[in-house]
């Protein structure tokens, strides 16, 4: 009984740190904060792979258009890629490329936090189980991820034969490990 006590009173005595240090600010602040962060960063990718679409359907006059309707404006997000022409292709997909591995890692980040709290439910902490919003930011990635990886196969001929393989590499590994997570 006393060995039973003494285990009682770590365990209690953890599940109070566990809670005295996540408490500083709301559990809502936090997600909230996290939600707005990945929105942006989802809706920055979003807005590449318009660019990118608008160079693939002809000359940057006619497509400038396209954007209007992007809850965003024209005004908010200028790229540096705004006068982008066919030759800046390669450059401008690589750079949605890497704002798609940017947003992988924030997603991967959320479900590595989730399976901790998860963890520090067995020792009594707060676990919300509610896995819709995880769900819908994996799914809109992915979303997003076919959008690009479809762009890039559209563009093959202009990427070249020597960036079309490490593209498609890195597409490969983004989707390999959202699904592996």
């Amino acid at each position: 009984l006393r060995l039973v006590a003494i285990l009682r009173a770590i365990l209690e005595g953890e599940k109070a740190a566990v809670l005295k240090r996540d408490h500083h600010l709301p559990l809502s602040f936090h997600r909230r904060q996290e939600e707005l962060k990945f929105g942006l960063g989802l809706q920055r990718l979003q807005h590449r792979i318009h660019e990118v679409q608008a160079l693939l359907d002809g000359p940057r006059g006619e497509g400038q258009g396209r954007g209007g309707g992007l809850p965003w404006g024209d005004s908010a997000m200028q790229s540096p890629m705004a006068g982008a022409t066919p030759q800046d292709l390669p450059s401008l997909i690589l750079e949605a490329v890497k704002e798609l591995e940017a947003a992988k890692q924030q997603v991967l980040k959320r479900i590595q936090i989730w399976k901790r709290q998860q963890q520090l439910a067995g020792n009594g902490a707060p676990f919300e189980e509610n896995l819709a919003p995880l769900q819908k930011r994996c799914e809109s990635l992915v979303e997003v991820y076919f959008q690009l990886h479809q762009q890039v196969m559209a563009a093959s001929a202009e990427l070249g034969p020597e960036l079309l393989p490490r593209l498609l590499e890195r597409f490969e590994e983004v989707l390999s490990s959202l699904v592996k997570r």
